[in-house]
């Protein structure tokens, strides 16, 4: 088990983690194209540097869970590197962004500050062991299927990463709806990791459609206050400035616009903590 006294991780020169400030991961959910892509870190990044936030900017090269075959997935790895990379040289933010397959970690790594896990694959050895072998921290994010404390094995399985940060998305609640338990933060964080609530992919219905997944967006401010009330060291948000346009996620993904009235009210709720 990992030690639970140092339950905090340095991401590219930032420290996420107990008694260090509020962070920040977002962006889109998919690498659309580039303009898009540079707008959302640009917008997100001036927001964080203006009040002294962490910020870390997500976006997928590749969407492989998604429900129909017929759905966008994105640029691929060798594009969607050449974007991200990118990003950061103009933008001057940290990377963070999906791994499905152990063969795309270490060129990931290359590029990324921070490797993702999906949900769905975080008990996949192979692929947690390559994540933890490129020197990169790893955050994994709990599956829909699994109870907070069921992921200690999941967590152990990286003990070679220099840090470890889980992410809370929600339960499965029947066979189409997601719930938050909110105690799982704190049963997370006794794992020894600094926890990540998701609060986009939380409000999901996964598979509402029949050929894609929907989502409920007005809960989205009241579980992002609930969680960071209850401990949670960062905050993920899938943002995108027409979600209603979006390849994936358009039902949960935040509007770009209506980002920074969001983000002042999580904070405030944070400030009352501090």
């Amino acid at each position: 088990m990992r030690d639970v006294a140092a339950n905090e991780v340095e991401i590219g020169g930032v420290t996420i983690g107990r008694g260090h400030p509020l962070a920040l991961i977002a962006g889109p959910c998919v690498l659309e194209d580039e303009q898009m892509a540079l707008r959302v870190a640009d917008t997100v990044q001036c927001w964080a540097d203006a009040r002294g936030v962490a910020f870390v900017f997500k976006a997928s090269f590749d969407k492989a869970n998604r429900t129909s075959m017929d759905s966008a997935r994105g640029p691929g790895l060798e594009e969607g590197l050449e974007i991200l990379a990118r990003v950061k040289r103009e933008c001057g933010v940290l990377l963070t962004t999906d791994v499905h397959l152990p063969g795309q970690a270490e060129a990931v790594a290359e590029v990324v500050d921070l490797l993702q896990v999906p949900a769905f694959l975080c008990r996949q050895t192979d692929l947690l062991l390559a994540c933890a072998a490129t020197g990169r921290p790893v955050n994994i994010k709990k599956g829909q299927f699994m109870a907070p404390s069921a992921m200690g094995p999941a967590i152990e399985k990286l003990g070679a990463a220099p840090g470890v940060l889980v992410t809370e998305r929600g339960t499965m609640f029947g066979y189409g709806d997601l719930v938050v338990d909110m105690r799982g933060i704190t049963d997370l964080q006794s794992l020894g990791v600094p926890v990540v609530f998701d609060a986009t992919h939380s409000v999901q219905r996964p598979g509402g459609m029949g050929t894609r997944t929907t989502a409920d967006r007005r809960y989205v401010r009241s579980l992002g206050r609930a969680a960071i009330a209850a401990g949670a060291d960062a905050v993920f948000a899938e943002v995108h400035p027409e979600p209603d346009r979006a390849w994936s996620d358009r039902d949960s993904q935040w509007p770009l616009g209506e980002l920074p009235s969001l983000l002042e009210d999580w904070w405030r709720v944070a400030e009352l903590l501090r």
